[in-house]
């Protein structure tokens, strides 16, 4: 009871600063945990996909997995229909690499959704703390030159300890806001880099299997 009556009083004194700089936490946290459920959906989703493609791809049977990818929501299953589908045209490397780069590049904003607001809602509540401290001061200072002297010492130090709430509150919601959003870009980055790593894979196999395919043809010729 006492923390939530030293908080109550805390954003009480703060002054009309206080509200905007919650309302850019809260959003920022509800920015955070939408994004954290959705890299972790993600992350689950493209290696369940990827564990029944690798089958699929060792059979040759790569309508299913076009099939699959329609149905699919991971975005790794995209990326190597991609290439599946550059193969049905060209068998060259460069061609089915450079598909499978263009499907990453579709997925990849996708997962990078709303992210950099972390990093901008933290600022903006660094400098909203900083403003609301700077007008703070501003006032405590102009009933200051009108207090009686004897008072003066005591008053601006009130003063000033009131402004500089304002400040901390605006440290205290962009500190975490960093922390989050650098945590959510290091989700994204092992995710890309799985995608990626995916994507070499499936690559590999469908280059092997292509060189396979030409040496049978060749044999029964």
């Amino acid at each position: 009871m006492d923390i939530l009556d030293t908080l109550t009083r805390f954003f009480q004194q703060g002054g009309s600063f206080m509200l905007p700089i919650a309302i850019i936490l809260a959003l920022g946290l509800a920015i955070t945990i939408e994004r954290y459920i959705f890299l972790l959906s993600a992350k689950h989703t493209n290696k369940l996909a990827f564990s029944k493609i690798e089958p699929l791809l060792a059979k040759q049977q790569f309508d299913k997995i076009l099939q699959m990818s329609q149905q699919s929501s991971a975005p790794v299953s995209r990326v190597i229909a991609a290439g599946i589908t550059r193969l049905g045209i060209s068998p060259r490397r460069e061609d089915i690499e450079y598909a499978m780069e263009e499907g990453l590049m579709e997925a990849v904003p996708r997962l990078e959704k709303r992210t950099s607001y972390l990093g901008t809602l933290a600022n903006i509540a660094t400098l909203l703390g900083l403003l609301g401290t700077i007008i703070g001061l501003i006032a405590a200072f102009s009933a200051v030159a009108n207090a009686d002297p004897s008072e003066k010492a005591s008053l601006l130090s009130s003063s000033i300890s009131v402004a500089m709430n304002t400040t901390a509150f605006g440290l205290i919601s962009a500190i975490p806001l960093l922390g989050f959003h650098a945590l959510l870009q290091s989700k994204t980055t092992e995710i890309i880099d799985s995608m990626e790593m995916a994507g070499v894979k499936c690559l590999n196999s469908l280059i092997s299997l292509e060189h396979l395919s030409l040496k049978t043809r060749a044999s029964d010729a």
